[in-house]
């Protein structure tokens, strides 16, 4: 069904009113003339309580959730949020603690703090964590720094040259160039690994570190990484790692045994808070002891021979990150993940992802080209290039899945893949649902055979057809126009009056 319904503006008519305010129980109190507001009130809706409700609910049954559908999206995992992590992080005592508390009455959060940091080192294999960046860029902004710092400690600025794998992470390079360093590329072998000769043939007195995410964003463990760090190491940089993939070896392989020095967590793709619509983030660091006095902080301790807690400040920190001690919320969420599986139940979670996407991989690989032939992780990258369709892109297989009630893998990334498409099922999801995902795209590939067109008009059970996303991006429109709006509403409605395929079934 495709409904264009009238925004809350034109629901809007005089001497409605959605709410009655209490009778005022305070005394009245003249305002100083220079706040009062000189221009008109008018323009805003008059509604009643009937309608804001049925607007706002109308509009979030139009999201698509985890809670309501297999939700695919590659590298940035949108995983299962059990709501008892929800219920700890909203209990009073943690959401109403005040950041500027006196820690010796905020003893409860700091030893909280206290064991996330223990148990995010030991599940890392680092010897000293921060939980104060807000999300995973800043992690690796924190570790850039880290990195610097030590440099110039060590008498050796002239190391300025951070070396990324094209297969990273977009926001590697622009971290390195953020903290005013050179980004260097380092080439993908034909296996998906780092390339070892290009490797060593860029390393030199310039060489800060090398920014690595493993698994990688192609989805693969670099079957190399012990003598990438070795060759690091032997030029005199260091290792860091992007842990934005951590969830496909919890249990497994710890970063801090196989080389790194620095890593970011991203708490919100591996240790389950919710990571839909741009945050919330946590993007706790953890490094080896030679990097801990550069930590940013405060940092919470354990004070020796008592069961207090202190925060402190590392002696050569590289100063805060953002205000007070992290995103609160998250170091919860994280805290009571971890605590509920344990050291099994978190080995677990990561085969279960490393099975699932394995199984995809193998279901769809006749049909949908795989970047790379090996076995992969916790996401499998395929192509949206059809054999018997070649105009078939991956754009129209992304829309045409929306059509068959999933919401679209990742697209067009990595972008050293051409017509990427990056699924990442997650550890939650059954083979039930998987099975019925593998149907739809291989359903897609016989429509797409059969009549391109049923792809290029997809999707066509949305509520809205195809957007102008870079559009909406850079231009976005910010405020309610009448105008415009009837503009869209005509184009919308020329769009739709064409005869459409059928709701798909599977």
């Amino acid at each position: 069904m495709n409904t264009f319904e009238p925004p809350i503006f034109e629901l809007s008519g005089p001497g409605k009113c959605g709410v009655n305010l209490p009778t005022v129980d305070v005394p009245l109190a003249e305002l100083p003339q220079e706040l009062l507001r000189t221009d008109d009130l008018a323009g805003f809706p008059e509604l009643s309580e009937t309608e804001v409700t049925r607007h706002f609910t109308r509009i979030s049954q139009r999201n698509f959730c985890i809670d309501t559908g297999m939700y695919p999206l590659g590298s940035c995992t949108m995983k299962y949020n059990p709501k008892v992590h929800e219920a700890a992080a909203r209990l009073p005592g943690f959401a109403a603690l005040h950041p500027l508390t006196d820690p010796a009455h905020a003893q409860g959060a700091l030893w909280i703090m206290e064991q996330l940091q223990s148990m995010l080192a030991e599940i890392s294999g680092f010897d000293a964590v921060s939980l104060q960046p807000a999300a995973g860029a800043q992690g690796e902004f924190t570790g850039i720094l880290v990195f610097r710092a030590y440099h110039h400690a060590q008498g050796d600025p002239e190391r300025v040259e951070v070396l990324c794998p094209d297969s990273a992470h977009g926001t590697n390079p622009a971290t390195a160039a953020m903290v005013g360093m050179r980004v260097v590329e380092v080439k993908t072998d034909h296996n998906g690994n780092v390339d070892l000769d290009d490797l060593q043939s860029k390393l030199g007195p310039r060489t800060a570190g090398l920014m690595l995410t493993n698994p990688n964003t192609l989805g693969l463990f670099d079957e190399h990484v012990q003598q990438v760090a070795e060759l690091v190491h032997g030029a005199g940089g260091l290792m860091y790692g992007d842990g934005a993939n951590f969830n496909a070896i919890l249990g497994i392989v710890r970063p801090g045994d196989v080389g790194f020095d620095f890593m970011h967590y991203n708490l919100h793709k591996t240790f389950t808070t919710p990571h839909g619509g741009g945050g919330p983030g946590c993007g706790a660091v953890g490094c080896k002891t030679f990097l801990e006095d550069y930590l940013p902080g405060p940092r919470v301790c354990h004070v020796i021979d008592s069961d207090k807690f202190e925060l402190f400040t590392p002696p050569h920190s590289i100063g805060r990150l953002k205000a007070f001690h992290g995103n609160f919320g998250m170091i919860i969420r994280a805290w009571v993940y971890i605590r509920t599986l344990g050291a099994a139940g978190l080995r677990e979670v990561s085969e279960n992802a490393v099975l699932n996407a394995n199984y995809l991989r193998v279901k769809l690989q006749d049909l949908y080209p795989v970047a790379y032939d090996r076995t992969c992780m916790h996401e499998v990258v395929l192509k949206g290039q059809l054999r018997d369709a070649p105009a078939a892109k991956t754009l129209d297989i992304a829309k045409r899945l929306i059509d068959y009630g999933f919401h679209p893998p990742t697209v067009y990334f990595p972008i050293s893949v051409p017509e990427a498409i990056m699924i990442e099922p997650t550890e939650t999801e059954s083979k039930r649902n998987m099975d019925a995902f593998i149907v739809a795209m291989r359903q897609i590939v016989a429509e797409a055979v059969e009549d391109i067109t049923i792809l290029k008009q997809a999707p066509t059970t949305a509520p809205l057809r195809r957007l102008d996303e870079v559009g909406a991006a850079r231009k976005p429109i910010l405020k309610y126009d009448p105008v415009k709006f009837q503009e869209l509403r005509r184009s919308h409605a020329a769009a739709t009056s064409d005869e459409q395929p059928e709701r798909p079934t599977y």
